[in-house]
């Protein structure tokens, strides 16, 4: 390291010869879902980390090169000749990649770190800022380029449910205690929040249980699946209108990581036209007058 890049360091500057590494929401990973900065940025990064599924979506509109011009070691080549390295992202090599994303910068290359959703959002960003500080990486420059998460694709497909106060819920127990979980789901109901919730794949009937002990029976529900994503998720896009007394009856439609509830109020209501049924939580109440 030179002497003016040691000094940047000192300082808590960033080198002149360092990258950028960007934590890239893709929002469900197709391409009309994208925004166009988040393409832009993964377009031209020296390195992209995606997990697979991820790298197919990005592939569908030649985002990332297509396989036939990767080769083996995940080095692919442009349309214009040059170079982009791709790096397939797992569960258990978070912390390694994170890692590897900081040297990467430290070689002066441009990393694409690729989130589903909004990387602030039950995403990576967090773990990126908790793995530099553990490394001391204040050299390295960080920027989130935010995405669509599941409660927004998930809102639009059944209409518009968020547009008074709204709150998401994660039921994932990996890093919360199920009693914290059961707090902020009970002060979330008596607030009466819709509730948006993540990670239905673990205790989805329990947590509809505690939000009944606060909320009637009749508040409506949508099961949401893989918004945004048509046939390309993992279980297909879908969406059903339900209950709150009956959402737990409904396991068939609870397929994975990719569903989410949206849990309405006592102001939440239906509106129908030809097509379909939508669910509507207004802002100042029902009375168009109050817009």
């Amino acid at each position: 390291m030179s002497a003016e890049n040691a000094a940047a360091d000192t300082t808590g500057g960033t080198p002149d010869d360092h990258g950028t590494l960007y934590v890239v929401g893709i929002g469900p990973g197709l391409p009309a879902h994208m925004t166009q900065r988040a393409k832009s940025v993964i377009e031209s990064a020296d390195v992209v980390i995606a997990s697979s599924l991820y790298q197919e979506f990005l592939r569908e509109d030649g985002t990332i090169p297509p396989e036939s011009r990767t080769d083996e070691d995940g080095v692919a080549t442009r349309e214009d000749g040059s170079q982009q390295e791709i790096v397939r992202s797992t569960m258990g090599r978070q912390i390694e990649l994170a890692r590897a994303a900081f040297d990467y910068v430290r070689e002066g290359k441009t990393v694409a770190h690729v989130s589903g959703g909004d990387p602030s959002v039950y995403g990576k960003s967090d773990l990126i800022f908790k793995m530099a500080e553990e490394e001391s990486a204040t050299d390295v420059p960080i920027e989130i380029v935010p995405g669509v998460t599941a409660a927004l694709g998930g809102a639009a497909n059944v209409g518009a449910p968020l547009c008074n106060d709204f709150c998401t819920v994660s039921l994932s127990d990996k890093w919360r205690g199920w009693d914290e979980i059961e707090e902020k789901l009970r002060a979330a109901a008596v607030s009466d929040f819709v509730i948006v919730l993540y990670n239905c794949w673990r205790n989805y009937e329990r947590a509809v249980e505690i939000v009944r002990e606060e909320r009637t029976d009749d508040a409506l529900v949508a099961i949401v699946n893989d918004a945004g994503r048509a046939d390309a998720g993992r279980n297909g896009e879908s969406q059903h209108v339900t209950t709150l007394g009956e959402a737990a009856d409904h396991d068939d439609k609870v397929s994975g990581m990719g569903t989410s509830l949206i849990i309405g109020t006592h102001e939440t209501a239906t509106w129908s036209n030809d097509d379909r049924t939508y669910l509507v939580t207004p802002r100042g109440g029902r009375d168009v007058d109050d817009f």
